[in-house]
């Protein structure tokens, strides 16, 4: 665990595939808001080690977990784990990943593949969560969307699949967590900078398709993110928020 010696953080955070752009971003910025940020990755712990050390270099508290969210058995390990120094009150599942075809060519192992780590590894990080967060009366799960799951796009029937799963899952689960002060919310981002999308559009691509004329920052995913998770923003709840400059 890597901390600031005289920080004393307000809640346990943990995102899901926190190595990545939009991920390290959303640590980064609930860790300026006071969170312990407990930052995941699949296998890129080198990349979620600068996160965490970016972090506590700002005078805040993180530490490093590295498990496989599609592996029920390895998830399971890994929150049990953290559940021994105590709840986590906030989680974000950012963790995803694209694996494109159009579905006449598609083969079953990539659709299994993308639905596994956007709707199983929801399932399998939230749920043994929840019990030991609605016991504090305080919490914010957030799962992270695309603007894919709302407008569909070609190629991305697995991946627009799973993640408006996470719509209706999000909205259900809000529905049984309210009463215990938990808001269940997803956040939908269209075209974002970063590594997915770099050399993908061209920009006048991206004139094209984004009203905004302009590709989104992973900072701006990030602000929406601490914002639904302060106390600001209890009664938002159930909801799926674009951040797509204007595209849906």
């Amino acid at each position: 665990m890597s901390q600031n010696a005289s920080f004393k953080p307000a809640k346990r955070a943990l995102v899901t595939g926190g190595s990545g752009d939009i991920g390290s971003a959303i640590c980064r910025e609930l860790g300026r808001h006071g969170h312990h940020v407990i930052v995941h990755a699949n296998r890129n712990r080198e990349r979620a080690e600068a996160v965490a050390a970016a972090i506590c270099a700002d005078g805040g508290s993180a530490e490093v977990i590295v498990f496989d969210v599609s592996c029920s058995n390895a998830s399971g390990a890994a929150i049990a784990s953290l559940l021994q120094h105590g709840p986590i009150q906030i989680v974000v599942n950012n963790a995803g990943i694209h694996d494109d075809a159009p579905m006449a060519g598609m083969d079953e192992a990539r659709w299994q593949r993308v639905i596994n780590v956007s709707l199983h590894g929801f399932f399998n990080v939230t749920q043994p969560l929840l019990l030991p967060m609605a016991r504090t009366r305080w919490g914010r799960v957030i799962s992270i969307s695309s603007v894919a799951a709302v407008l569909g796009n070609r190629g991305q029937t697995n991946y627009a699949a799973a993640k408006a799963a996470l719509h209706g899952a999000s909205k259900s689960l809000a529905r049984e967590m309210a009463s215990r002060g938990i808001s269940v919310n997803v956040i939908a981002p269209g075209l974002i900078e970063g590594s997915m999308a770099e050399g993908v559009f061209a920009p006048e691509q991206i004139k094209t398709m984004v009203p905004a004329a302009r590709p989104g920052k992973p900072e701006e995913v990030a602000a929406l993110a601490a914002f639904l998770c302060s106390d600001a923003a209890a009664y938002i709840n159930g909801q799926v928020i674009g951040i797509d400059g204007g595209m849906s």
